[in-house]
């Protein structure tokens, strides 16, 4: 059996891409924490988060032209962008692609966010903790390398390094901050 170019491709792209998602996360989860450092400031956690975050956007991009474009399955474009209508593995497939629609939805409001306000910003950027375990959902029941020891070992540990970042956010948010109100706000 002759294994395609793209399939390959739509498998590493996506391992990529759970790797930046997750790393991203909890870059996010941490770089929020109201903390002073002299050796990493806010700002470079804040400039790092964003960072990662475009990149595991170019790598979801690559999975899924890979998956769009490799005709083993046949996966249509729109199904990309529209959950739960595709004729291979539907619902699937499906939590991929609301997991990148909810990404997609954070990342638009993260280019308006001064005309949206830091408010309004903020209560769409929470999805990015429900896109996170839908997409790492898709990893476990559609990916390949999921069913396999070193791809397990992956998903346990994305799910307990974002467990640890929002364990940690969460205690850092219980300490009284010493950090002015107007440095929290990321200003």
């Amino acid at each position: 059996m002759t294994v395609g170019v793209l399939w390959l491709v739509s498998r590493a792209a996506g391992v990529v891409a759970l790797t930046l998602l997750t790393t991203t996360v909890v870059l996010g989860t941490v770089s929020t924490a109201p903390t002073r450092s002299v050796t990493w400031p806010r700002w470079a956690r804040q400039t790092l988060h964003r960072d990662v975050a475009l990149l595991s956007l170019g790598a979801l991009a690559v999975h899924i032209s890979a998956v769009v474009l490799d005709n083993f399955v046949n996966v249509q474009w729109y199904v990309a962008v529209v959950p739960f209508v595709s004729a291979y593995r539907p619902f699937r497939v499906g939590l991929g692609t609301l997991a990148f629609d909810m990404v997609l939805l954070v990342i638009a409001t993260s280019l308006m966010r001064v005309r949206l306000g830091l408010r309004n910003w903020r209560a769409v950027h929470w999805l990015t903790y429900a896109a996170w375990p839908v997409a790492v959902l898709h990893y476990l029941t559609t990916g390949t390398d999921a069913r396999t020891p070193w791809g397990l070992l992956l998903a346990l540990l994305a799910i307990g390094a974002v467990a640890v970042a929002v364990g940690a956010r969460i205690k850092a948010a219980s300490v009284p901050s010493t950090v002015p109100p107007a440095a929290r706000s990321g200003r």
